[in-house]
């Protein structure tokens, strides 16, 4: 609370020379910041400062200073302003005595949104020509003072409010398309050397990332290689991937994923071309059927005889091997290639 003295019974300069001097007594009462500024008005024209002489102002000056607790500089600025207006008056939260003029109103605000919104809200550059032509060659008078715009405060006037009323955009998220692969349901025609490729993972425990195996099978002759890897990244993925491509007895016609990345990439597309494989498509959005058939030899060939525990990442080498040299051929040994399209055959 700021207190200040009881100076009523001050009303004369020898009075105020007395208490600055520190011999005249006085009381001390609470008083507010409207309290210090009728104060200093009563006291400013009970002594008639204006008319008084320098050493006179000065003494007024130390005593309004001792008594308010106001700086030399805020004192002046309220003895200035009891010059100018004969009133001291608190302004805070009040308008400014000299407000900014406005130079663009709110119908150039609504105006400008209207063009952004027939012209698609071209860059700054192309919407200030657009808006000194209408004013400079079609002679339109709504575009005045828009013709003068300036590229900074224009992206200041789409901010206002006044614009965001009149033109709001919605920007929709855009949907990324990846173009590796075709979009479609594999379609073999009858002929062998279309595979459907899928992962399954073995499950981590503990923090211990587990193998993933990676799933080949053909559509017609339902011939299926198993590979295992110590993660689906691409310096694992790619030489084993190769390996399962190259150990089935017929040219590879079709390759068909889902949407994982591990397979939708530049570096298995290359690899796929290198090989000469005619098609490489992915799975439909909300067509899960059209990766069925190695999602179910996912559960009755992988998970039956791989199971559902953990396997440590440091095995894959040895599974793959397993997978390999003994789980492969027992799955294909009642297979026999006996289609024009093996390699073995004559052609």
């Amino acid at each position: 609370m700021i207190v200040t003295l009881q100076t009523e019974r001050v009303r004369t300069l020898e009075q105020v020379r007395a208490f600055v001097e520190g011999s005249e007594p006085v009381d001390f009462v609470g008083a507010g910041r409207e309290g210090i500024y009728a104060l200093v008005r009563r006291t400013l024209v009970r002594l008639d400062y204006h008319r008084l002489g320098k050493p006179d102002k000065g003494l007024v000056r130390r005593y309004l200073a001792k008594v308010t607790g106001l700086s030399r500089a805020q004192l002046t600025r309220l003895i200035g302003r009891h010059r100018r207006t004969g009133r001291i008056e608190d302004r805070r939260g009040g308008p400014p005595a000299k407000p900014f003029e406005r130079r663009y109103t709110r119908l150039d605000i609504r105006l400008l949104a209207r063009l952004d919104t027939e012209l698609g809200q071209m860059s700054g550059p192309a919407t200030r020509a657009v808006l000194r032509r209408q004013w400079e060659v079609f002679g339109d008078a709504r575009f005045e003072r828009l013709a003068r715009l300036s590229n900074g405060h224009l992206y200041n006037l789409r901010k206002s409010r006044t614009y965001r009323n009149v033109r709001r955009v919605v920007e929709r998220t855009r949907p990324t398309s990846v173009a590796i692969g075709v979009r479609r349901r594999p379609d073999p025609g009858g002929a062998p050397g279309h595979l459907r490729v899928d992962t399954v993972h073995q499950r981590d425990l503990d923090g211990v990332k587990g193998v993933y195996h990676i799933n080949a099978v053909d559509e017609v002759t339902q011939w299926q290689q198993i590979g295992t890897v110590e993660a689906i990244s691409e310096a694992f993925l790619i030489p084993v991937l190769q390996a399962l491509l190259g150990s089935f007895p017929f040219r590879i016609n079709g390759f068909h994923a889902d949407n994982g990345s591990e397979y939708i990439n530049h570096r298995v597309a290359a690899l796929l071309t290198k090989l000469h494989v005619g098609t490489f498509t992915k799975s439909r959005a909300r067509h899960s059927n059209d990766n069925a058939l190695v999602e179910g030899k996912n559960g009755s060939v992988v998970r039956k005889w791989l199971g559902h525990g953990h396997i440590p990442a440091r095995f894959a080498a040895d599974v793959h091997v397993f997978n390999r040299d003994w789980l492969s051929p027992f799955l294909n040994f009642h297979r026999p290639c006996l289609f024009a399209y093996c390699r073995a055959s004559p052609t």
